[in-house]
């Protein structure tokens, strides 16, 4: 029988075990057995390109579309040293070949097969080739498994992670009786949330893994670390930062889409263990909270009851499909005017049509204070007084000082206190009772006081 005539689904019933046996390594040699078991059909010359690291199915997919032999896709190179040894040690055996054989595959022939030496010669010339730009295809590949590795494994940190602890007092300051109160009230905001942590969770393990820090804007001038609170003056936040770094002279200058879209900051999660760790141990870490249900309210009318292209369609058309009865067309069709009660009631489904959002999630989980021990906790309430207070203790430029201005909606009146009750009000007391609950750890963990009496 002549090898040309030879079907390809059954040229591997034509060989024999020993020479199968004969032909392949020791570890070829286990592939080979477990090949046969499983029931998988091919021809010698898939085998051939199987120990020289190229992938079956390419060859297989050009055969079978009556294309002729096509240099191999960088998926179906393997990146193995060993691999590319054996493929040198081929290209040297069958450099002799006659240069007068076909460097292709027929294609008026797709199913059978032409002899074996012109077959390998052609796969040879196209291995040696390529064989440089395997190498750094090899390269690559390893980069890209290592930021997958760095991304998905666990950092441990000490207990006590942070060397800084509290912005330290200037001499200078330690008679100031201003500075020295902002101090205090730094400690004690501290101690609470270190209480509340050991209280109700569990710290035998200090494990952070880079989605922990992933909401952490990094600034390498001035040494300090931002955890974003959404609605919680981040815009501004994030304009100091960016005139810290030296990208802006001025928080005026800053408009509101590069403060969000431009990726002029850096993330924390974007570097790799050592820097992650390092920073987590060196930077001043800080934070700024806001009232758990004015944080909340604050959202809402800016998502739902302004024009918006992301969370009307996304979030809102989800919570009146799910929640409002004999909801009109148009309301299904745009997501818009979705109501505050609607709005809670997703909030507090634990099957909720649509995940949660980081403009109403929990600080707890946005920024894991409870493993990350953060130096600085300001609060909203008292934004002008704190943050001034941290950019004198980190040394920032006299001149600079927290932007006043609201970011957005600049004409409408910042989200208070009486226009959160306003909004409460129309929920029943059950569903005032299960948001308290939702949001319980976050005043819990920053003594904020119960917004209505007849919470429990």
């Amino acid at each position: 029988m002549q090898v040309s005539q030879v079907p390809l689904w059954s040229w591997h019933e034509s060989l024999s075990e020993e020479y199968t046996l004969k032909y392949f390594t020791s570890v070829q040699r286990n592939q080979r057995h477990k090949q046969l078991q499983d029931g998988i059909q091919g021809h010698a010359i898939m085998y051939f390109l199987r120990i020289n690291g190229i992938s079956m199915s390419c060859i297989a997919e050009g055969i079978k579309h009556n294309m002729g032999f096509q240099p191999p896709r960088k998926d179906c190179i393997s990146s193995n040293n060993h691999d590319r040894s054996l493929r040198k040690n081929a290209a040297d055996s069958v450099a002799t070949v006659k240069q007068s054989d076909s460097l292709h595959l027929s294609e008026n022939m797709p199913t059978k097969l032409q002899s074996t030496d012109r077959r390998q010669s052609s796969i040879m010339f196209a291995m040696k080739d390529q064989q440089n730009s395997e190498e750094n295809n090899s390269i690559r590949l390893h980069k890209r498994r290592r930021r997958f590795i760095i991304k998905k494994s666990p950092i441990l940190i000490s207990i006590n992670s942070s060397v800084l602890n509290l912005p330290t007092l200037k001499s200078e300051d330690r008679n100031n009786s201003k500075w020295k109160k902002l101090y205090q009230i730094q400690r004690e905001r501290k101690r609470i949330m270190r209480e509340t942590c050991s209280k109700y969770k569990s710290n035998n393990r200090r494990i952070i893994t880079p989605y922990h820090v992933s909401r952490i804007f990094v600034e390498d001038k001035y040494r300090v670390l931002y955890c974003e609170v959404p609605k919680a003056g981040c815009s501004n936040w994030k304009r100091v930062l960016m005139v810290l770094n030296g990208l802006a002279s001025s928080t005026k200058d800053i408009q509101h889409n590069t403060v969000h879209y431009g990726n002029y900051l850096k993330r924390l999660d974007g570097f790799d263990h050592k820097g992650i760790y390092h920073r987590l141990n060196t930077y001043t870490k800080m934070l700024f909270i806001r009232e758990p249900f004015e944080k909340l309210v604050s959202a809402f009318r800016d998502k739902f009851e302004h024009p918006n292209n992301y969370y009307h369609p996304v979030f809102g058309k989800a919570i009146i499909s799910r929640y409002r009865v004999n909801a009109t067309k148009e309301a299904l069709r745009t997501g818009a005017g979705v109501t505050f009660k609607e709005f809670i009631q997703y909030l507090l489904d634990v099957h909720r049509p649509v995940g949660m959002d980081i403009h109403w999630d929990h600080v707890n989980r946005l920024c894991s204070p409870c493993l990350i021990d953060y130096d600085f906790v300001g609060k909203f309430e008292s934004m002008e007084e704190d943050a001034n207070f941290f950019l004198h203790s980190i040394g920032a430029p006299q001149n600079l000082t927290f932007p006043k201005f609201k970011d957005r909606h600049s004409n409408e009146e910042r989200t208070t206190s009486k226009i959160t009750k306003q909004y409460f009000a129309q929920l029943s007391p059950s569903q005032r009772q299960q948001s308290y609950d939702f949001y319980y750890m976050d005043y819990l963990m920053f003594n904020y006081s119960k917004p209505f009496e007849d919470l429990y």
